[in-house]
């Protein structure tokens, strides 16, 4: 309780900021994409996504960006550092947009599909490290 009690307040500021509602939305995306592709597939998209399938910059810049912010997350939500757990979430935003804007997630290319599929799930596993976001209502 203790902790959930010294993450709420950090959360809660972190969504009313521009880049909080944006990571919102683009996790929310990625989520749902996610979610209906493990369904309707049969399979978790877990296993993890290769650099060396990345057909586009903005897949390589997800794929950085994700990288960058594990490292800074991880030891912080250890320390009970959200506000610096948030600020690296914060930092996906513009890669996450970049990304769905730029590629599409349903190659025709299997091997390229799964591949952007387990990126999807980095972006899951990485903000879940943080905050439920899906209990978020936006």
């Amino acid at each position: 309780m203790l902790r959930i009690s010294k993450i709420a307040p950090a959360l809660r500021d972190f969504l009313k900021t521009e880049d909080g509602a944006n990571l919102l939305q683009g996790y929310k995306r990625a989520n749902n994409i996610l979610t209906q592709a493990e369904a309707k597939d049969g399979v978790e998209y877990s296993y993890g996504a290769d650099l060396k399938f990345a057909e586009t910059e903005e897949e390589r810049a997800l794929f950085k960006a994700l990288d960058q912010a594990e490292v800074i997350i991880t030891p912080a939500m250890a320390a009970e550092d959200f506000a610096t757990a948030m600020a690296a979430m914060a930092a996906l935003r513009g890669p996450i947009d970049a990304f769905f804007t730029a590629v599409q997630v349903n190659a025709d290319n299997e091997i390229i599909r799964r591949n952007r599929l387990n990126l999807l799930h980095r972006i899951r596993a990485i903000c879940s490290g943080v905050a439920d976001l899906n209990r978020i209502e936006g």
